[in-house]
């Protein structure tokens, strides 16, 4: 793969799928999962952007980051550090501990 560890299109993404469906209710309201690990290969503004709007339209945002459960982790990449101001629950997944944790984030009320 010629782009592999350059990071994720992470703020594209997003766009596309809240322009498309974010208005029309699937994300209205929903408890919506990111898993990433946040690095961006576009511009973290742009992110951070389409994060405001996620976080307007979602009940709440939950961010899934393999790395969060290592020893000394710190949200230092742009895209994470973007996307954080805009989270509801930043977890760990890089364990099945961790996503057993992930489960009882999101069946919070």
């Amino acid at each position: 793969m010629p782009d592999w560890h350059g990071g994720t299109r992470l703020a594209e993404s997003l766009k596309a799928f809240l322009d498309r469906w974010g208005q029309r209710g699937t994300a209205r309201g929903a408890v919506v999962v990111l898993c990433s690990d946040g690095w961006e290969r576009g511009d973290p503004a742009q992110l951070a952007a389409q994060m405001a709007r996620l976080s307007r339209l979602a009940h709440r945002v939950v961010w899934v980051n393999p790395h969060r459960g290592k020893p000394g982790y710190e949200p230092l990449v742009a895209g994470m550090a973007a996307a954080l101001p805009y989270l509801d629950d930043f977890v760990a997944g890089h364990s099945l501990a961790a996503l057993e944790e992930l489960v009882r984030v999101i069946s919070k009320p």
